[in-house]
């Protein structure tokens, strides 16, 4: 089913912002990459705060404020803004922060845009911009995924024994035995794992293609939303996993929900 055109105008607008925020935010980090010390830890020691994280959040309420002054936002790096329109954007300022800090150059921004219907946040425009490569992943639900403008599709069916997938690990050492154990039982029957160190890209490079499949069990809402629609409108399937999520085209999702049942 269509939506309206006023829906698809509004949805166009709404991805030009977010295209605007995970810009500026890519320039702030871009900007501070060579003072990546951390400032201070989240959730342990191995959880770290920059002041690129800071500046990106800070860029990215800047534009905030000038556009869309009534949408509420929800991010990783600092306080909660409510909505007074039922629209809201959950960001992961620098998503792969660990990786900034090592000078990895592999980290992003994740923004997605949630509109309140039925009584839930849905994802209806996401963007997530690979910072050192400059690649720009987006989606408008309905409307498809692309990368820097190009239309993206997952790669299905992939055989399970020639899927590549990508995993990550939490901060806490009880989360990383039971991945640990998670990422054992799964190995035997796949091609290979990788753990790249940003949820977000990895959901992106599922949506292009270049892996096939991805599970973590625990996350927050910023590190998916985004590149959970842009999965999703490129012809793959994102569930639930525990407290995470779980991605792939639609074969290989099926086969590695199997393997992750228990």
């Amino acid at each position: 089913m269509t939506e309206p055109d006023g829906v698809r105008a509004d949805l166009a607008e709404l991805l030009l912002v977010g295209r605007a925020m995970a810009t500026e935010a890519s320039e702030a980090i871009l900007a501070l990459t060579s003072a990546p010390e951390p400032l201070s830890t989240k959730s342990s020691p191995t959880d770290p705060v920059t002041a690129a994280d800071v500046a990106s959040d800070a860029a990215i309420r800047a534009r905030l404020t000038a556009s869309r002054p009534l949408d509420g936002l929800l991010s990783e790096d600092g306080e909660s803004i409510a909505s007074h329109n039922d629209l809201r954007w959950v960001i992961d300022p620098l998503d792969g922060t660990v990786n900034y800090v090592h000078q990895i150059p592999h980290f992003a921004v994740s923004i997605a845009c949630e509109a309140y219907t039925a009584g839930t946040w849905r994802a209806v425009v996401g963007v997530v911009h690979d910072v050192m490569r400059g690649e720009q992943f987006t989606a408008v639900r309905g409307g498809g995924s692309q990368r820097d403008g190009a239309p993206i599709g997952v790669a299905d069916p992939v055989p399970l024994p020639q899927a590549v997938l990508a995993t990550e690990f939490g901060y806490q050492p009880e989360d990383r035995r039971r991945q640990a154990a998670q990422v054992a039982r799964v190995a035997p029957h796949v091609a290979d794992i990788r753990a790249p160190g940003s949820s977000a890209i990895d959901l992106c490079w599922i949506a292009a293609g270049r892996l096939d499949g991805y599970f973590e069990d625990e996350l927050s809402r910023w590190d998916w939303a985004a590149g959970r629609l842009i999965v999703e409108e490129a012809g793959g399937i994102v569930t639930t996993f525990a407290q995470g999520v779980l991605a792939g085209g639609p074969h290989v999702h099926e086969l590695l929900s199997q393997l992750l049942a228990d």
